[in-house]
């Protein structure tokens, strides 16, 4: 997946704040749906319409505060921002984690956050994705300003690709160093998250197993989403150990978290004493009610924010299959011995 670098712009937040009842509110009462890519519109499991001050609020008491992302959508990454700083007005003991940096740049996060290397440096040698400046950076130099722990959670990029490849046992010819830093098991897995896995994909379980070679690649790929998400869940797990009393905010695309599955699902089965709360992002199809938008979506988490869908990327699809290829083209030169 690429990333385009997005411009940064310090904005007004319009979040919808007021008090409703659970029950479904009259079409008169409903809010419109977002004006901008940076507006959200927050709502509880309920239905109920809060600010950011009142969902931080209710997140006060949970260990883990997941917020889910659209990657590159503007009103993704204002919301982390903005809860981030909300959070920490009512516990300063606070840790950032992130799947946006790998476990083995954790090192060179570091000596940013310490002072010792500039962003242009840490951008380099932490692999930071390639829309930093814009979305990510104002999360780090919150936690860096207050010198609060910031947590590389995700695995490390040629690992996951050559999982992809080669199936979970391609994990026995890395390095014991990194072989430690990696999950034990290294793939739990959640129920029912195979199956929106492969459906997401564009397979239902039965239509990949009809073919070999499909099931086998399908396989693999699911595999390397079982190992971001088991070393997140590990990563977060560690940091709940290294820093008691903390709360941990981590950042993740939504199909990590959504629906409770992924790394949460993770986090549940190897930590059930943890409590984690998860805000999830919902696109808004103008054509759709708020009612409607919520009620098939109410599921994906605790809280939602539902949001403008990003812009269509292609509709020359001989362009959008040109694209894709490059990228197939680029991975693959890159080799798993």
């Amino acid at each position: 997946m690429s990333y385009s670098t997005l411009p940064l712009l310090i904005c007004l937040f319009a979040i919808l704040a007021g008090c409703a009842s659970p029950a479904p509110m009259p079409s008169s009462q409903q809010p419109l749906p977002p004006k901008t890519q940076y507006d959200a519109i927050l709502v509880d499991s309920a239905g109920k319409l809060l600010s950011i001050n009142q969902l931080a609020g209710e997140l006060k008491d949970d260990t883990i505060v997941v917020i889910g992302e659209y990657h590159c959508h503007h009103a993704s990454h204002l919301l982390q921002s903005l809860l981030q700083t909300a959070l920490y007005q009512q516990n300063q003991q606070q840790v950032l984690s992130m799947e946006q940096f790998e476990i083995d740049h954790q090192a060179e996060l570091n000596r940013y956050l310490n002072g010792e290397t500039g962003e242009t440096e840490m951008r380099k040698d932490a692999g930071a994705w390639s829309n930093y400046t814009a979305s990510y950076r104002p999360l780090i130099e919150f936690a860096r300003a207050r010198s609060l722990p910031v947590i590389a959670a995700n695995a490390p990029a040629d690992v996951v690709r050559c999982v992809g490849r080669q199936g979970i046992d391609y994990l026995e010819s890395v390095s014991d160093e990194q072989r430690a830093e990696l999950p034990e098991p290294p793939l739990t897995e959640p129920p029912a998250y195979r199956e929106k896995f492969f459906a997401a994909l564009g397979h239902g379980h039965g239509q990949a197993s009809e073919d070999s070679d499909i099931s086998q690649r399908m396989k693999n790929s699911y595999q390397a989403q079982l190992l971001r998400d088991n070393t997140m869940a590990q990563r977060i797990i560690e940091a709940s150990r290294a820093y008691p009393e903390h709360q941990i905010l981590h950042t993740t695309g939504t199909f990590h978290a959504e629906n409770r599955l992924g790394t949460v699902a993770v986090l549940e089965q190897k930590r059930p004493d943890l409590s984690v709360a998860l805000v999830s992002p919902v696109l808004w199809d103008t054509d759709k009610s708020f009612a409607t938008v919520f009620e098939n979506n109410r599921d994906k988490g605790d809280y939602l924010y539902l949001i403008q869908p990003l812009p269509t990327e292609f509709k020359d699809q001989e362009r959008q299959r040109e694209s894709m290829m490059a990228r197939f083209e680029a991975a693959g030169k890159k080799t798993c011995q």
